[in-house]
């Protein structure tokens, strides 16, 4: 029998892999249920009843500035104008100009499926990456604690071979996946834009943009589905790789980001994982250091700046993938099997 063949099959039935990924699924129809529901398709109606509601502050506004004037002349009259916080001259206190309340403002929300789809790539594979982690460390996990990979290597005794064989059918399954909810998820999307929106401006170059995007997203969740594998079958047990992810929150990002922050050290962003995963998707993330500024040519103060780009979350992101995945080979290979 066919060992990678095998495996997958092994991936598909366990039961709690099937009922995280459909957890994982279910959270995204729910985001995508939700988009659409919340979005509307602005027309004429939608246009003039903007309109009118920025009349209607107008109005409301200008009813208000004439009764504190009002209020300054009485004042005024009785000689307390200044002690009671008004002006000296009541006339300065007029309304804010027409032009000043916008009817875009009073417009309802419209999916706008060129400016607003790149970050839902975003949302949708951050989900799908905590699925491929949880999923991939308890894919492995579970061979070791139950004394499953001891069997298998009763009948199949090349250690690497099994392991890399197993990371193979987990990575072809994420992807699959992967592959198959972009696709849904571009399709709801799009269908949210033609109904409740806008799918104008779409050129060849948009779509080869947001394709880079899905490919970053796609690379992501392979290599959280990896490091989740490789942490787990580097401690033998799904906990260990579920721990190691609870403690880099707690104490590499938390923890760290205190104690950054108490001997402020400018950029804390720049030590925080979160930045690079972001700056991964988004291609660049610019860091500002409120506390310090730079000069301009016309006297103004401008933060200091730092970019973290998805070329430097690319050195991260490899270098904890042969970190963690050599680990794991090199445990394999050098220690006992029981």
């Amino acid at each position: 029998m066919n060992l990678y063949t095998t495996e997958l099959r092994r991936l598909g039935k366990r039961r709690f892999v099937r009922y995280l990924t459909l957890a994982g699924l279910l959270v995204l129809v729910a985001v995508a249920v939700g988009m659409f529901l919340t979005n509307q398709k602005v027309g004429p109606a939608q246009i003039a009843e903007a309109e009118r509601a920025a009349e209607r502050e107008y109005q409301q506004n200008v009813a208000m500035v004439q009764q504190h004037r009002a209020e300054c002349e009485r004042a005024k009259a009785a000689g307390g104008a200044v002690a009671d916080g008004f002006p000296d001259d009541c006339s300065v206190i007029e309304p804010p100009p027409r032009d000043a309340f916008r009817a875009e403002w009073h417009m309802p929300p419209t999916f706008e499926f060129r400016q607003e789809f790149a970050p839902t790539i975003t949302t949708l594979t951050a989900v799908l990456a905590l699925v491929a982690f949880v999923g991939g460390a308890s894919f492995v996990g579970a061979e070791w604690s139950t004394g499953g990979m001891m069997n298998l290597l009763l009948w199949r005794p090349r250690r690497i071979r099994v392991l890399l064989t197993k990371l193979a059918a987990l990575l072809s399954a994420l992807f699959g996946l992967t592959v198959a909810a972009g696709a849904l998820w571009t399709a709801a999307f799009w269908a949210t834009g033609s109904f409740r929106g806008s799918t104008d401006g779409m050129t060849s170059g948009v779509w080869q943009s947001l394709g880079l995007t899905g490919l970053r997203g796609l690379t992501l969740i392979l290599v959280a589905g990896a490091l989740g594998f490789g942490l787990a079958s580097l401690g033998r047990h799904t906990a260990l790789a579920l721990g190691g992810v609870l403690g880099v929150m707690v104490v590499g990002q938390f923890g760290l980001g205190i104690v950054l922050a108490m001997a402020q050290v400018k950029f804390i962003e720049a030590y925080l994982l979160p930045t690079y995963l972001l700056a991964w998707m988004d291609k660049k993330i610019t860091l500002r250091n409120w506390d310090a500024c730079q000069t301009t040519f016309t006297g103004g103060c401008e933060p200091a700046t730092r970019d973290i780009t998805w070329q430097n979350s690319s050195v991260l992101l490899a270098v904890a993938l042969v970190t963690v995945l050599g680990a794991a080979i090199w445990s394999m290979r050098r220690r006992d099997i029981t």
